[in-house]
């Protein structure tokens, strides 16, 4: 059963299409005009589960998470687009690094060449434990932060989808599967797709037994883990 529902959950790389927007409009919005415009710097900000790692990876920009790569090694030396995860857990020598790599890409920029570098933390520049020279260099950017989706958001956002689908979740059901998997956004929606498909292999409705049924067998640990692949 374990395996039948992880072969079931689909691949849903993060785009800025099924990002869940709700109380973020804005910040969805300026990053959308970002990639046209001249300013070389955007900078996301917020506590876990807000949505960053989404919209970096959404990007289409080479994306480096700090929290894996803490010396920036892996950035190739040209890249004239970036995306940069968990600034605040750069070393000493990643905390150079991004500095170097912005002071490259705005003279790019000053000289009409291409250059984007969007990067995320966990706190605005002004209260990151970085370099002083970084730090005035993150606040120059453009910068928003990105508010988490409340339980209730999360549930109307599922139950919009479930109706997407054809799907009629009663509240219990969508509770039961909020509480029984991890409340990321991407992992809930992956979730509710595969739970649809398995519904539809075995001509079952998704009722709240089902789920039982399902996710019980399945361990709520292989769930909680599962989450789709980036790109």
């Amino acid at each position: 059963m374990r395996q039948l529902l992880l072969d079931l959950m689909p691949e849903s790389p993060p785009s800025l299409a099924n990002f869940v927007p709700d109380g973020n409009e804005e910040a969805l919005a300026a990053l959308a005009d970002w990639f046209s415009g001249a300013q070389p710097l955007f900078l996301l900000w917020g506590e876990a589960g807000s949505g960053k790692s989404h919209l970096l990876q959404a990007s289409g920009l080479l994306y480096v998470d700090g929290a894996a790569d803490a010396d920036l090694a892996a950035i190739p030396p040209e890249t004239d687009g970036l995306a940069v995860d968990n600034v605040q857990a750069l070393s000493d020598a990643g905390q150079i690094a991004l500095f170097n790599h912005f002071n490259r890409l705005r003279l790019a920029v000053e000289n009409g060449l291409p250059g984007k570098l969007l990067v995320a933390a966990e706190q605005p520049p002004a209260a990151l434990a970085v370099r002083e020279d970084l730090r005035t260099r993150l606040g120059s950017a453009l910068i928003f932060r990105l508010r988490p989706l409340s339980d209730a958001e999360k549930l109307a956002a599922l139950s919009a989808q479930a109706a997407d689908r054809g799907l009629k979740l009663s509240r219990e059901a969508l509770n039961y599967l909020m509480n029984r998997s991890s409340r990321d956004m991407r992992n809930l929606s992956a979730l509710l797709a595969a739970l649809d498909r398995y519904s539809l292999e075995h001509q079952r409705p998704i009722t709240l037994p089902l789920l039982r049924e399902v996710l019980q067998h399945a361990g709520d640990g292989a769930i909680a883990t599962q989450a789709p692949k980036a790109p």
